[in-house]
């Protein structure tokens, strides 16, 4: 009797466990806030020591901003097995009870686990809301509503893109681009949500792991507005198929963060579109030469408005690199 008990309230806790996180909705609290934590290129290795460094300074960040939505940017884990790497990667975040979305970089499917297979694996985890669009080139396609404070609309949206991993013509090096079909997909998904709104575009965010060319090509303007480190190169993709135009055009994108390059965490005004990187989150698994080591960027938004409030937070609580936008750079 007792044994069947625990059996069923187990199995009860299991049920719960996987099934929670699907019915959760992202909501600005009553303070008019949401706010989101990016941690990108953990380059997870599982039973390496190294990787610790990762996991201390997510459980640091986590604690001191308690946010309503984690980020993965890609290159999550670094080494076989990519399943046990995904475990203990994302365990800060699910002990939390922390919603989480993931984009895979060019890293992760490098394993044993096809994009596929990590994003059915991690499917049914405690807090997961990473999704998947059918008909479109790559994995993690998808966006994300942040409701009102009342819970009556839509008051922001996010967009996620796979920004998949190295270039498939050879005569084209380097790193593969956003395709056309992707850049389509969200051109009517910002028409549907300006529609839904009344016609006035939704606030929204976008991430992906590899930077958009625009993010290599607006560095070398010495007018630009600039916030953060750099101390490496840009590598972006050779090929531009227009999504940063795209956004320009819709009038909804406000911010677009990405990973990829691990000694870059700055922000650049694009065109009134706040282009930059999150920080570096992973261990000494990789390259790891960052000033001042390892964080994540901090992203909140304020309902009903189109100011992002930014900044980096690091070891020892200690906080970075703040930004007010657009208010800072004008």
């Amino acid at each position: 009797m007792k044994f069947t008990k625990a059996i069923y309230t187990l199995a009860l806790a299991f049920i719960l466990c996987i099934g929670g996180a699907k019915a959760q909705e992202l909501r600005f609290n009553s303070n008019h806030k949401f706010k989101i934590v990016q941690f990108t290129d953990v380059h997870w290795i599982y039973d390496d020591p190294k990787s610790e460094e990762a996991a201390e300074r997510m459980r640091e960040v986590l604690d001191a901003e308690k946010p309503d939505l984690v980020v993965y940017t890609g290159d999550v884990i670094f080494a076989k097995p990519a399943a046990k790497a995904l475990d203990r990667a994302l365990e800060p975040v699910i002990e939390r009870g922390i919603p989480f979305a993931v984009t895979w970089g060019n890293h992760d499917d490098e394993q044993d686990m096809t994009r596929a297979e990590l994003s059915a694996y991690i499917k049914d985890m405690k807090g997961n809301l990473t999704s998947h669009t059918e008909g479109i080139s790559g994995q993690t396609n998808y966006t994300l509503s942040v409701k009102s404070s009342d819970g009556r609309r839509d008051a922001a949206v996010l967009y996620i893109f796979d920004s998949h991993s190295y270039s498939k013509i050879e005569r084209v090096k380097g790193y593969d681009w956003i395709k056309h079909d992707q850049v389509g997909w969200y051109i009517e998904q910002s028409k549907a949500f300006t529609a839904k709104n009344g016609g006035s575009p939704l606030p929204a965010l976008a991430f992906m792991h590899i930077p958009l060319p625009e993010m290599r090509d607006m560095t070398q303007n010495q007018n630009i507005y600039m916030v953060g480190t750099r101390k490496e190169m840009v590598c972006a993709p050779e090929i531009n198929t227009g999504l940063a135009t795209a956004m320009l055009s819709a009038g909804d994108v406000m911010g677009l963060f990405v990973g990829h390059d691990h000694v870059n965490d700055y922000v650049v005004d694009w065109y009134g579109i706040l282009m930059g990187y999150g920080r570096f989150t992973g261990g000494k698994t990789v390259y790891h030469d960052i000033p001042r080591g390892n964080g994540a960027r901090v992203i909140e938004l304020t309902e009903g408005s189109r100011d992002i409030h930014t900044w980096i937070r690091i070891k020892d609580g200690k906080v970075i690199n703040e930004v007010n936008f657009p208010a800072d750079a004008e």
